[in-house]
């Protein structure tokens, strides 16, 4: 079973940085993309960053409006691990951020449980 295991979020005040990890339980190249979204109470779930390998080695990645210039998504393919580095934070950027993997076959993307990141102004 497939397993996406966040970490990293909690308290920091505006202007701060956090670094989110999100650990698969299978090597990485079982999906077709991995990435961030993050969810405030009562709002849809967002699309913060996601990456993908292309031609085996490039990297395509894409950012939401809100965050370019702030978030890098990075990952390492021998831990099996997407990385979220977050700089200047705002405080709308509270919120539940959760890991997400795209199947290479049929189905639904793979969802971890989720890790508050709370910015305090």
């Amino acid at each position: 079973q497939v397993q996406l295991v966040e970490s990293g979020g909690g308290l920091v005040q505006a202007g701060g940085s956090l670094r989110l990890s999100c650990s698969a339980s299978v090597r990485m190249s079982s999906f077709i993309t991995m990435g961030w979204y993050r969810q405030v109470p009562g709002m849809q779930r967002e699309l913060v960053a996601s990456i993908r390998s292309s031609s085996g080695r490039t990297n395509v990645i894409n950012y939401a409006d809100s965050v370019k210039g702030r978030f890098t998504i990075s990952r390492d393919n021998a831990l099996n691990t997407v990385y979220l580095q977050m700089n200047s934070l705002k405080p709308e950027d509270t919120a539940v951020y959760y890991c997400n993997a795209g199947r290479l076959t049929p189905g639904p993307p793979y969802w971890g449980q989720g890790t508050q990141v709370t910015v305090s102004s």
